[in-house]
């Protein structure tokens, strides 16, 4: 079954999950031939290890708190803060409390 993306004017509901966080799977949004937005889900303890997207991302936190590693060094992301990484930069995810993100890649950039 194909997944279902929101159509131009839907409005997709983006609150947190509060108690329903632990049972939720990651779930494309959209995906156009410019940008893909995605409610990426990390649990505590869950791990994303090092990779690369080609184009620039934004993460922006929804609820929880994750650990972004880079290159050098790493950050903490806690609900409501957001970050943009350059296309190719290398990164990875850990989830220190249940969180849920709202990740938008851009395409061709």
């Amino acid at each position: 079954m194909a997944l279902q993306h929101a159509k131009p004017g839907e409005i997709v509901d983006l609150r947190p999950l509060g108690g329903k966080l632990k049972d939720a799977k990651t779930a494309a949004i959209i995906k156009s031939e410019h940008f893909e937005a995605i409610r990426l889900i990390v649990l505590a303890g869950t791990e994303i290890p090092p990779h690369k997207v080609p184009g620039n991302i934004m993460l922006h936190c929804l609820e929880g708190r994750i650990s972004l590693g880079l290159t050098d060094s790493s950050i903490t992301l806690s609900s409501g803060e957001w970050v943009y990484l350059t296309g190719g930069e290398i990164h990875s995810l850990k989830g220190i409390e249940d969180s849920s993100l709202l990740l938008t890649i851009l395409l061709g950039t």
